[in-house]
């Protein structure tokens, strides 16, 4: 159990400033967030797209701006923890205690939910057969390459994500990139080498095709075969398979909280952000109230409140 002054859900830009705001006043937070780091939207979906909204800043990236948020708060020594989804909200008197999807437990009497448009979950494969073997043969991110080292992969995306861990994985594992199109999405000069590794026999391209069948031997995966647009079907030696298909945002069970919603969005009191629940608050994207502006900069005098 965990127990703190105030749970903060998210941690996007609106939560990170979060921490600030009750450190500076002597209130201890942590905070929770569904990705593997903090930055939110602003890292997962426009990393590079500069920003021109943030007082004194004539422009910034999503990155530079969680960066700088990130060594603000350095000094309040603030515990985060990530990959971890918030399932349950429970009242234990003037508390609060959550639960998340790792089994871990918080405590606290107060709450602030910024979590922006909802949590971040990874597009899963199509294919049915591919849950059985999440976790242990199918993933959707890399939390420890080393697990990774000397297998047969293939690596299903497009963009700079797939391309990415194909190049760097590459240096220890055989790697098969698949892609439903011809054209990939990444950077040039990954483009680029991914070309010289393919040369090298290091990387196998292959596209466009798209996933049909799991082979598998004593609950293992052996092999895969994929579809291509012109009707062929090619069987590929597979030990993992790793999926970058994007990410899609969810609400998740935030909407079984009991809080007053407003589509995907969570009514407040715009004198204090707290929504209908005592001790529960809201600021970011992910609350409503009259005249509400979707910006950061709106966050950050929400939070302040």
């Amino acid at each position: 159990m965990t127990k703190a002054d105030v749970i903060i859900i998210g941690a996007g830009p609106v939560g990170l400033f979060a921490v600030h705001q009750l450190g500076i006043k002597g209130l201890k937070s942590v905070v929770i967030d569904n990705l593997d780091k903090a930055g939110g939207q602003c890292i997962e979906l426009y990393p590079d797209k500069p920003i021109y909204d943030i007082p004194a800043i004539p422009e910034c990236t999503g990155e530079e701006l969680t960066k700088n948020l990130l060594e603000q708060i350095k000094p309040f020594n603030t515990q985060f923890f990530y990959n971890e989804r918030v399932d349950e909200v429970n009242q234990e008197k003037d508390l609060w205690v959550i639960k998340t999807n790792q089994n871990n437990f918080f405590k606290a009497p107060n709450i602030i939910i910024a979590g922006g448009v909802g949590s971040f979950e990874p597009r899963k494969l199509s294919l049915k057969e591919a849950e059985k073997f999440e976790g242990k043969s199918v993933f959707y991110a890399v939390k420890d390459k080393n697990f990774f080292k000397k297998k047969n992969i293939s690596i299903f995306g497009g963009g700079d994500s797939a391309l990415d861990w194909a190049l760097e994985l590459s240096k220890f594992s055989k790697i098969n990139l698949i892609h439903r199109r011809n054209e990939f999405r990444g950077a040039p000069h990954t483009l680029s080498e991914i070309k010289k590794m393919e040369k090298e026999d290091k990387i196998i391209i292959k596209t466009p095709c798209q996933l049909e069948a799991i082979e598998e031997h004593e609950n293992k995966i052996t092999s895969i075969s994929v579809k291509y647009d012109d009707g062929k079907i090619e069987r590929i030696k597979t030990d993992i398979i790793l999926s970058f298909f994007g990410l899609i945002m969810k609400l998740g069970p935030i909407a079984e909280w009991g809080l007053n919603m407003n589509k995907k969005t969570i009514d407040v009191n715009p004198e204090n952000f707290e929504t209908n629940k005592k001790g529960i608050f809201a600021a970011g994207d992910i609350c409503s109230y009259p005249g509400k502006l979707k910006l950061i900069l709106s966050g950050f005098h929400e939070v302040a409140l």
